[in-house]
């Protein structure tokens, strides 16, 4: 798959509002102490399964997520507590394959120039619901963050880990290239994902970072240890 027009948004949260959402299992990870929410619009194309071409209408869709960043021992990955798309067949296959938390939105992207004009409006009853209006666009030229920036940090997460029907905790791997970071500015006129999910967030995202396009592959999730 490919993502495109992407951008973290990330504000600092108290850890301890993090906690009860998170399988007991999983350690919260933190840099230098904080503990991070994250929403994340861009847009997919090519989906597929490795091998088989991808469907212009089914493997190309808005999505946006929000995230917190968890760690199972030496392993470190991204914890979803939802996810928004643009296609009904996407969401039930990544609930069914995945054991994400994906909703079915309806949902508009668009990009005039550098401009990102990004909608979502949830209409999914299994989660409550949720809007997102935003507009975004990169200031910067695309550079790989240093090893040991938070840039880095929070965005070379190379697992996702999720609860599967019978309660498990499962992880999946993903592997693309290091990201083309470009610095960002966005102005969030409607957010209410993170209202959805018990958190008020306060004042402007504490970092902001862009990504034209990046390719991904994403390998089937297992069981975690213990």
């Amino acid at each position: 798959m490919r993502w495109r027009d992407l951008l973290f948004a990330h504000w600092v949260v108290d850890e301890a509002a993090l906690r009860p959402l998170i399988p007991p299992y999983l350690e919260i990870d933190t840099f230098e102490g904080r503990a991070y929410l994250g929403i994340v619009p861009f847009g997919m194309e090519d989906v597929s399964p490795r091998g088989l071409p991808a469907l212009p209408y089914l493997g190309a869709f808005p999505e946006v997520n929000v995230r917190t960043y968890v760690r199972d021992g030496a392993q470190d990955g991204v914890w979803f507590f939802s996810l928004d798309a643009g296609r009904r067949l996407a969401v039930e296959g990544a609930r069914l394959g995945f054991h994400l938390p994906y909703f079915h939105a309806r949902m508009s992207m668009t990009r005039d120039g550098d401009v990102v004009e990004y909608r979502s409006t949830r209409h999914d009853r299994r989660g409550r619901p949720a809007d997102l209006d935003v507009r975004y666009r990169p200031t910067g030229p695309a550079t790989t963050a240093a090893p040991g920036s938070l840039d880095r940090w929070l965005t070379d997460r190379l697992r996702l880990f999720a609860v599967d029907g019978s309660g498990h905790v499962s992880s999946a791997s993903i592997h693309h290239a290091p990201w083309p970071l470009r610095r960002a500015e966005a102005e969030f006129r409607v957010e209410t994902l993170s209202v959805a999910q018990g958190f008020e967030l306060s004042g402007p995202p504490v970092h902001l970072a862009f990504a034209d396009r990046l390719d991904v592959r994403a390998w089937w999730p297992q069981r975690a240890r213990g």
